[in-house]
């Protein structure tokens, strides 16, 4: 009975050329760490990780071309305020320094999605993507500084469901940054002791779960 034909709700909208929405959802944020080992002309190592996760908030504009019957482009711009906790240990003697971060990056997600043939009111898909994201709060004078530019590549998949009076869309995808985005330059230090936790780090990449939903 699952598979019988029904009416479907707003059968031409996919062939409009320009489509557009609006998304809401959250979030994870996530650093990965190159730890070096570094040790300090007073015998101190320090290690990086993050110390726990909250979940953010993201809102964003859709917009998509139309390209065939089965792909499209879209391009979202798109706020997440998030935070998280990063923690500094050093090796022998269990010291701790903490520093929660919190973040708001504008981005713009340029994606190719991937749709499969419709049936009924629904429509699976899969898209990849590339993400420009540019972070707008900079909190200096900390353990860690981060770049404010990175660039995510995105993969992920959702569903089109179709409703009398529009569609919706829950997506769940994740963002891998490609760049090193750890300051290096700190000039901003007022204390020279807190230069040790840079140095303590050769590399540092973000990562993102996110699960959105589109409103079309």
């Amino acid at each position: 009975m699952s598979q019988m034909e029904r009416v479907q709700y707003r059968p031409y909208i996919d062939q409009r050329r320009y489509h557009y929405g609006f998304m809401v959802g959250l979030h994870t944020q996530d650093y990965e760490f190159v730890n070096n080992g570094f040790i300090t002309p007073s015998g101190e190592s320090w290690f990086a990780d993050i110390a726990s996760y909250s979940p953010g908030f993201s809102v964003g504009i859709l917009g998509e071309l139309y390209l065939t019957e089965h792909l499209s482009l879209r391009l979202i711009p798109t706020l997440h305020f998030g935070d998280k906790k990063v923690i500094f240990k050093e090796q022998a003697t269990g010291e701790e320094q903490s520093q929660t971060m919190k973040n708001t990056v504008l981005s713009f997600p340029l994606d190719l999605k991937y749709n499969a043939t419709r049936f009924n009111n629904y429509r699976p898909y899969v898209m990849v993507g590339i993400n420009p994201a540019f972070d707008l709060t900079k909190k200096k004078d900390q353990a860690l500084l981060t770049k404010n530019f990175n660039v995510y590549a995105e993969i992920g998949f959702g569903c089109d469901f179709y409703l009398p009076f529009f569609k919706f869309i829950p997506e769940l995808k994740f963002c891998f940054g490609l760049l090193d985005i750890l300051q290096k330059d700190r000039a901003d230090l007022k204390d020279a002791n807190m230069l040790k936790y840079t140095q303590s780090l050769d590399r540092v990449s973000s990562k993102m779960i996110v699960l959105s939903f589109y409103f079309e």
